[in-house]
């Protein structure tokens, strides 16, 4: 069976977690202490969505405001996108929408449904920010999927991530359809034109 190659990066602030999360969800274990990622880690999991054989790239970058541009070459060629944010931290949801746009502005995908899913993680913290309610409603507003997710005691990651995965899938596979689509319509020859063949 053919393996299709999916890319999704996922964004956030800086320390709400994004490479435990994906450590969790590659390597099933979790750390206390990370260093920030510099520039991006990327991570790779062999997977099946809807029976069909992905090999799942998972762009993990670093957040700091000097490698904000940086981070943007990444955003090319995306099939999703995972936004994250801090639960104990209310500074980090309401960045999410400027995180949001700057994927929309700069993957060329501003016009289009490029898919989204949102991560609160944390969620094992009884000391949070952002109440759950909120979280949802604002992802109702954007109609994003959200997930309450915990890298360290593993709650909701594989679900987010299979999550994503089907959407990134979806994506992709509506990309190829307008790309051949769009290859294949004939345009009207000139009369009179001379061509190579006349």
């Amino acid at each position: 069976m053919r393996q299709t190659d999916l890319k999704i990066i996922i964004l956030g602030s800086l320390g709400v977690g994004k490479t435990s999360i994906l450590h969790r969800y590659i390597h099933n274990i979790f750390y206390e202490d990370y260093r920030c990622t510099l520039g991006a880690n990327i991570q790779q999991k062999g997977m099946s969505v809807n029976g069909q054989a992905v090999r799942l790239q998972v762009w993990d970058t670093g957040a700091q405001e000097r490698f904000r541009s940086m981070v943007s070459l990444f955003y090319r060629g995306l099939d999703g996108c995972i936004l994250t944010f801090d639960l104990t931290d209310r500074d980090t949801f309401t960045e999410l929408d400027s995180w949001r746009q700057s994927i929309l502005e700069q993957s060329q995908a501003a016009d289009s449904s490029l898919p989204f899913i949102v991560l609160g993680n944390k969620a094992d913290v009884k000391d949070r920010q952002v109440s759950r309610a909120e979280a949802e409603a604002w992802c109702d507003e954007r109609n994003l999927t959200y997930f309450e997710v915990s890298a360290k005691e593993s709650i909701n990651v594989e679900k987010a991530f299979a999550t994503a995965a089907s959407y990134a899938l979806c994506w992709h596979k509506e990309k190829l359809v307008s790309n051949l689509t769009d290859s294949i319509k004939l345009k009207e020859d000139n009369k009179g034109r001379k061509t190579c063949c006349a």
